[in-house]
């Protein structure tokens, strides 16, 4: 069926209004269609902005009568070219960033409801005026948005205490392929009537449904947050402090971060304003935070003396504990840091993976040395949320050579090393960032066949048509069974 643009593109006027549905004639659209990492650059038909759930589902029935694809996107923060369409000019990018309501808080049942644009930043900021705390906390809080965040299954720093984000929603409203939609915003904390069809929608990158709005789930703000900066002689001391520090520090233990040194150097180059604790004594560093109900002084002498022990152990060489929230954030800025540091070095070779936490320092260990014999000199940046095993295991090129080259000519080669050590490490390909499109061809080799086929399965079901998100998650091929 041959698409008559002209009264396609009209049609989508009337559902959101002209403002709002934006093509090349209409200036710049740089920041809808170009993916984050700089990885992808694509085209759309039109980038369509609806104001609420009704005009995203008449946008796609309209699609789907016309069998237009459509790539849902919210903070275009993702790393994984999930989030931006093909070069075809073909399909539209629905942008859902005008829908920003927070629809309702329930004080009792410690929820919120929100719009599925509200950018992260925003939903912490009304829940804690609210008197309440949201403890999903990224480095792009303040643009990504909670649609993206569930779409993506986000992770972020505070996953060893609260979870993802799955574990952070108790209901969705999403639009179907054909248009419908599906009204689950339930703020139950068990209903057990079925297949919980949230978490099938909830990782899914856009390509099963448009989320639309979610009920979130609230938590009572601590009286204090305590963070320290520790120096330990290796990834081993790094898992040792993670043990100690959970027994000592229990439920409060909301934030443990590794940071190798190289990463922390790029800090130090590129930043210098960041000021690295005891940057060059000690080949690891963690950042442990402690969220208690007692105050500050109570908070902070029990994190000391769960220091106390590390150094009684020699599991730390060093720390330095922050006197108070202000620099509590400033040690956190270093850690968020590290991502900007890496990108301003240059392209690099990312790496999102998971393996179990008794298996970290052996996988670093030893794809460290296969790399090395590989890429002589290759730079390895190092950091990650070591209390729920997930590394980001980035690959910079050698010191002085062409990043773009090494990108090109390296980066199949180094990935098949990384995935392949993950692998023989009973880990993941993808902890928190997702697969989108630049993985979808990598999955099906490290995906057990018969959950392929299931995933085929559901899409088929789901999307028969193909228009959701086509090519993530499953590669084109696969995108209808």
């Amino acid at each position: 069926m041959r698409l008559d643009t002209t009264s396609f593109l009209h049609a989508l006027r009337a559902i959101v209004g002209e403002p709002h549905v934006l093509t090349a004639a209409d200036g710049d659209l740089s920041a809808y269609l170009n993916d984050w990492r700089k990885r992808a650059v694509g085209q759309a038909l039109a980038v369509v902005r609806p104001s609420d759930t009704q005009q995203v589902s008449d946008v796609v029935r309209l699609c789907a009568a016309h069998r237009v694809a459509i790539v849902p996107q919210g903070g275009n923060t993702g790393l994984v070219v999930g989030s931006v369409p093909d070069a075809s000019g073909t399909q539209v990018l629905l942008s859902l960033t005008r829908m920003r309501a927070i629809r309702a808080i329930d004080a009792a049942n410690l929820t919120m409801t929100v719009d599925a644009g509200c950018v992260l930043q925003q939903v912490q900021m009304a829940a804690a005026d609210a008197g309440f705390y949201f403890p999903l906390s990224l480095a792009a809080q303040g643009s990504c948005t909670i649609g993206g965040n569930l779409a993506t299954n986000a992770g972020g720093t505070q996953v060893l205490r609260f979870g993802n984000t799955r574990d952070l929603c108790l209901g969705l409203e999403a639009v179907t392929a054909n248009g419908d939609i599906w009204h689950g915003l339930s703020g139950l904390r068990k209903d057990n009537t079925g297949y919980d069809l949230k978490h099938l929608l909830i990782g899914s990158e856009g390509s099963l449904a448009v989320i639309t709005a979610a009920t979130l789930k609230l938590y009572p703000q601590p009286a204090s947050k305590c963070v320290a900066w520790v120096a330990q002689p290796s990834l081993e001391a790094g898992v040792a402090l993670l043990n100690l520090a959970r027994a000592r520090l229990g439920d409060g233990l909301t934030g443990f971060e590794v940071m190798g040194q190289f990463a922390l150097e790029l800090v130090g180059q590129h930043f210098p304003d960041k000021a690295v604790p005891m940057l060059g004594s000690a080949p690891y560093y963690t950042l442990v935070e402690f969220s208690s109900t007692t105050a500050y002084e109570a908070a902070s002498e029990t994190l000391a003396l769960a220091l106390g022990e590390a150094f009684e152990q020699d599991i730390a060489s060093d720390a330095v504990v922050a006197q108070n929230m202000s620099q509590a954030q400033q040690l956190w800025a270093i850690r968020e840091h590290i991502p900007l540091a890496q990108s301003a070095e240059g392209l690099n070779i990312k790496h999102d993976i998971a393996v179990p936490i008794s298996r970290i320092a052996a996988f670093v260990a030893h794809t460290d040395q296969l790399l090395q014999d590989a890429l002589p000199g290759v730079r390895l940046v190092n950091f990650g949320h070591l209390g729920d095993g997930n590394l980001h295991y980035n690959v910079q090129a050698p010191a002085g050579t062409d990043g773009p080259a090494f990108l090109r000519d390296h980066e199949t080669r180094v990935n098949t090393i990384v995935f392949d050590s993950v692998r023989a490490h009973d880990g993941s390909i993808s902890a928190e960032h997702g697969i989108g499109k630049l993985k979808a061809h990598t999955l099906p080799h490290y995906k057990d066949a018969t959950a392929m086929a299931m995933m085929k399965a559901i899409k088929h079901s789901l999307d028969p048509l193909g228009i959701l998100n086509p090519g993530s998650v499953l590669a084109h091929d696969a995108d209808v069974a």
